[in-house]
């Protein structure tokens, strides 16, 4: 049998190849895509072709992952439990895909990932790849071996599997969209975490004394300009992670409930995703009625649900992306962004689009708002609520006579 691994160079993954060499008899294919985790990818591979691998493949997907996943996750303000921005969910269906690209070329029978019986990914993983393809099945070793990390180090020392011990006593996961810490001290949900945890954000008390301002402009709901020039997605959320994060705006931890049941505490830093969400309510707030900002509220929620609960394959995502690109067409304009001491602020919007009148909105005596006009409408919108009210309270004061007597 074939087997093709997502392979992440750290220790569960190495382990798996000798182990499903050995538990299998397989010849084990392992593959690494690129979403911007900033990793020696040379490393990796030359890892996995020492310890036994057939074939290695490193796949550059930074493009498509903006393209297709954080794009529309901006189009959507997609923040799970309004503060998670879906940095891990959005990329698992991705690295999915490409699994499937490469087990297809290589005819394999099985995928194996690293994920754990405990989280959200193991969920991600599987729905994706039986969804492209459901000839191929799928094996999960560590839901299967359930060693503990003592056990799974006495193994990598029996097979002579190099293992780098971190200095680092946290989990991270990495990506364009931000990064996510877990582990460690973070486990405790009263405990601050600690300045370690951060690589992305620097403390915000140490951040600089001034505030910086910025300009982003956005075509159709996605982001193309900083300060009038021109980036393309990647380069743009690479600068403004950097840019962001040197104010130390992005920090996010809270209790989060994961589709399996558990609530966890999780801990995140996403610069660019914070201040790009922002910018785009804001000016989505500028250009779309009051009935469409409604209902769109719970078409986001829906759809950020959908991508964590590893349902992106579902056709309910391609539905509700078809009205939110619908309403895109005129999220059109520049916001203008106050980076400071951890926050980030919307400090000016504009929009060829613009429903803002400031002739309507002024209280001065260039107003061209008929204020004799709000009585009646005051009259008519307030007619059922009081005569609903009118009636409730004569039906109190029938009741109050009638427990008098």
């Amino acid at each position: 049998m074939k087997v093709v691994l997502a392979y992440s160079g750290g220790l569960d993954t190495s382990v798996m190849i000798k182990w499903l060499q050995e538990k299998y008899e397989a010849e084990v294919v392992t593959a690494i895509v690129d979403v911007g985790q900033k990793e020696d990818f040379s490393e990796i591979e030359n890892k996995a072709i020492k310890l036994g691998a057939k074939n290695h493949y490193t796949i550059d997907a930074k493009e498509e992952f903006v393209k297709d996943y954080i794009f529309p996750a901006i189009m959507a303000n997609a923040l799970y439990e309004g503060k998670y921005p879906l940095l891990s969910a959005l990329s698992r269906p991705l690295i999915s895909k490409k699994l499937v690209e490469v087990a297809e070329k290589e005819n394999a029978d099985f995928i194996a990932h690293g994920s754990t019986g405990k989280g959200n990914d193991q969920v991600r993983f599987e729905t994706t790849i039986m969804s492209l393809n459901p000839k191929i099945k799928v094996l999960a070793p560590v839901r299967e071996w359930n060693l503990s990390r003592d056990e799974e180090l006495k193994y990598a020392k029996e097979k002579g599997i190099p293992v780098k011990f971190k200095s680092s006593p946290y989990s991270i996961d990495q990506n364009l969209w931000g990064r996510s810490i877990e582990a460690g001290v973070l486990e405790d949900p009263s405990i601050e975490p600690p300045e370690d945890a951060f690589e992305l954000t620097v403390d915000p008390k140490k951040a600089p004394d001034s505030p910086e301002y910025i300009k982003i402009k956005f075509e159709n709901g996605i982001p193309t300009e900083i300060n009038g020039s021109y980036l393309d997605g990647v380069s743009l959320i690479s600068y403004l992670n950097e840019l962001a994060g040197k104010h130390g705006v992005g920090r996010i931890d809270h209790i989060e409930d994961r589709l399996v049941g558990i609530k966890s505490r999780e801990v995140y830093e996403c610069p660019a995703a914070i201040t790009l969400i922002e910018a785009h309510k804001e000016l989505e707030k500028l250009v779309l009625t009051k009935n469409e900002l409604m209902f769109k509220q719970l078409v986001d929620q829906t759809w950020a649900n959908l991508v964590y609960d590893g349902l992106w394959m579902n056709p309910l995502r391609l539905d509700l992306e078809a009205f939110v690109k619908e309403t895109q067409k005129r999220v059109c304009g520049e916001v203008k962004v106050k980076l400071f001491k951890g926050s980030v602020t919307v400090v000016g919007r504009s929009s060829p689009y613009s429903l803002y009148d400031v002739a309507l909105s002024t209280y001065d005596s260039q107003s061209k708002f008929d204020q004799t006009f709000a009585k009646g409408f005051i009259e008519i919108w307030s007619l059922q609520t009081r005569a609903a009210y009118n009636m409730l309270r004569n039906e109190k004061l029938e009741a109050y006579v009638q427990r008098s007597l």
